[in-house]
């Protein structure tokens, strides 16, 4: 339940307000696990695809709601790149089917902890196919936490004294292809917010993605319980909700203020696994997370220094009157 990037490059500036920005980020980490944590639920009973459906389709009247209130309904839904909205579709619904799969599969913190090798996995694409410069402490960075995945992966590679099962293998193998997935996902974004709105965004992926996911119609949907289809309904409002505080909490304040609260998650993640799974952490888990978050985190704090150093550049070469 990755951040979408759109959030952090195309949100339009307003008056910051860093407490807000936060609690709006933390609210919106918490709606997205909790989503996950219904998934979890859920997938024993409703196959994947529908499970994408359902995000997807009741995301759309949250989504439309949000841009209404904003008095951009005429505009904000406005596309000119309808071929890149399609291929963008396609690699975060398989994204989402990958990591939906795998939360099916895998405890909820070790699910967590993989998920967040997307973010390092995307600065190693930006720098592959966006010709974005990595110098030596990201790149570094970006292995380290990379050796943090293979730490959490070694029990499913037959490393160390947990048991290994084959179905937490393949999820934990899924996990790592929704991040790479993902990843590429945001790639896409980046080159789409030059000339799209972040509604438009939003809005045509879960167009894309409740279309797409009717694909998997013929392979085995079920008509679920009401209160199965009540938890499913709802992981599309969360959905939504969630993507709204999220877009805000990054107009109120800077992306390396709010970014490291993301892994807020693994503690929420650790509280349903235990509370509500019977899920009990591992403390190889814990200390391929924490290499992971400190990986994260390190990345987040040398790009606010960067851009501290970039502002003071920029003012010094300002004429003074």
């Amino acid at each position: 339940m990755s951040a979408d990037l759109t959030t952090r490059i195309a949100a339009p500036a307003m008056a910051q307000s860093p407490l807000r920005g936060i609690l709006l980020k933390i609210c919106s980490v918490t709606i997205f696990t909790v989503m996950g944590a219904i998934l979890k639920a859920t997938a024993d009973v409703v196959p994947v695809g529908e499970q994408v459906f359902f995000r997807s389709l009741f995301a759309i009247p949250v989504i439309l709601v949000w841009v209404a209130l904003r008095g951009e309904l005429r505009i904000g839904l406005r596309t000119h790149r309808a071929v890149s909205h399609f291929y963008r579709g396609i690699i975060g619904t398989l994204a989402m089917v990958c990591s939906f799969a795998g939360l099916g599969l895998l405890p909820l913190p070790e699910q967590t902890s993989l998920g967040y090798a997307m973010p390092l996995l995307t600065v190693l694409f930006a720098g592959m196919f966006l010709g974005e410069v990595i110098r030596g402490f990201r790149l570094g960075m970006v292995a380290l936490g990379l050796a943090g995945v293979l730490v959490v992966l070694s029990p499913r590679l037959g490393a160390g004294a947990e048991s290994v099962s084959a179905q937490q293998t393949l999820g934990a193998v899924l996990t790592l292809a929704g991040a790479a997935l993902g990843a590429l996902a945001q790639i896409f974004i980046r080159r789409m917010v030059a000339e799209e709105r972040t509604s438009a965004i939003v809005f045509w992926f879960s167009v894309t993605s409740t279309v797409l996911s009717l694909v998997s119609l013929p392979f085995g949907w079920v008509l679920p319980a009401p209160d199965v289809t009540a938890l499913l309904v709802a992981t599309g409002i969360l959905g939504g909700i969630g993507q709204i505080m999220l877009t805000s909490a990054y107009r109120y304040a800077d992306a390396s203020l709010v970014a490291p609260f993301d892994y807020v998650s693994m503690v929420l993640a650790l509280a349903i696994g235990w509370f509500v799974f019977g899920e009990a952490a591992t403390a190889t888990m814990l200390a391929g997370a924490a290499i992971i978050i400190a990986a994260g985190v390190a990345i987040i704090w040398r790009e606010r220094q960067l851009g501290i150093e970039r502002a003071r550049a920029r003012k010094a070469m300002t004429p003074q009157g």
